[in-house]
């Protein structure tokens, strides 16, 4: 389904589905108003620990109630849940729902390992429900239009890809430094969108070796530290002979807020997509050949909440279980080869 496909037509003759949001932090707030703002579904239900920011999530959707607990929200009679809490949650919460037959839109990353985003994925199919990461990158105009452009095999054949994701700054929430919370650092925090986007992009090849190393404070961290690591650089190579490099890190002396790009390089041109002057939002895609360039995609392009917009679209479409999110498996054994686990 085209995530421009009017919404009026979703919502004609059908009841919309019903929909908490667990967790409205700005981040969960900014997807929520996206999926409201689809007018495919019924805002049922908000949880946050915070009154106040259940408070605002409520402004977006007055006629959503304000519950307590976990077991009230999925008592609610949902048809699915939008999950936007600590990392180390997301896998319980998206089980427990989707055993109760509730479609899932979780944030990043489903699960700290393989292991537990694969039992996300598992739970899904014997459900048969939507599941859906906020893998929002993909949603960007710039990377759909090189994408394009090498599905239609128009830069020949891919043969390295650079991606780098560097935040000048860094989570100001204590759990992202716990590794037994968040799963790791920068890699399971920034790096899951670029590996999600070189497998997205290539059409989820297999993986035939990976090589990493992680830093923190400027030092290299073991293994089985309990450290996370704030650098961190990984080569993978894929069977195909594609050879990617990445690179990413938490408060980076970069001169700016972010850098933020990926590269693809082929045999009959090349394609960039970058942010622009530090912006987190700011994009740009070029198609490159030799030494020209040619502008594909500029700012402005609202793609925040696309990925949450495009779950609510295809929930209200009856979607079921979709047999892609084994994709969320290969990424997340990547980002277990990058910490050696």
């Amino acid at each position: 389904m085209s995530d421009t496909q009017p919404v009026e037509s979703l919502a004609q003759g059908t009841e919309r589905p019903r929909i908490g949001f667990l967790g409205v932090g700005w981040i969960g707030r900014d997807r929520m108003k996206a999926i409201v703002e689809t007018r495919a579904i019924e805002a049922a239900a908000i949880l946050d620990p915070s009154p106040e920011m259940a408070a605002a999530a409520r402004e977006l959707a007055p006629e959503a109630e304000i519950v307590s607990s976990f077991e009230a929200l999925l008592d609610q009679k949902l048809d699915g849940v939008v999950i936007a809490t600590p990392s180390a949650l997301h896998a319980a919460q998206s089980i427990a729902a989707l055993e109760r037959g509730v479609a899932v839109f979780c944030q990043k990353p489903l699960g700290r390992t393989r292991d537990e985003t694969a039992a996300v994925v598992e739970a899904a199919r014997r459900a048969g429900k939507l599941l859906a990461v906020d893998l929002s990158y993909r949603h960007t105009s710039g990377i759909r239009r090189i994408r394009d452009l090498i599905v239609s095999g128009e830069l020949g054949t891919v043969f390295a890809v650079d991606l780098v994701f560097h935040n000048a700054y860094g989570p100001g929430k204590s759990w992202f430094y716990d590794k037994a919370l968040s799963g790791g650092g920068c890699v399971i925090d920034l790096g899951v969108h670029l590996v999600d986007l070189l497998f997205w992009m290539l059409d989820f090849p297999e993986v035939a070796r990976v090589d990493s190393r992680l830093f923190s404070h400027g030092s290299p961290i073991r293994r089985d530290s309990d450290e996370v690591e704030d650098y961190a650089v990984a080569t993978i190579e894929l069977a195909s002979g594609v050879v990617a490099r990445l690179a990413c890190s938490w408060r980076l002396q970069a001169g700016c807020d972010a850098v933020i790009g990926a590269d693809f390089y082929g045999t009959e041109g090349g394609a960039s997509f970058r942010n622009v002057d530090g912006s987190f939002l700011d994009f740009i895609a070029e198609r490159h050949r030799g030494t020209q360039r040619e502008l594909l995609v500029s700012p402005p392009d609202r793609w925040g909440g696309r990925a949450a917009a495009a779950w609510a679209r295809r929930l209200a479409a009856g979607e079921g279980f979709d047999p892609d999110n084994e994709g969320l498996i290969a990424v997340a054994d990547v980002l277990d080869m990058i910490y050696g686990r």
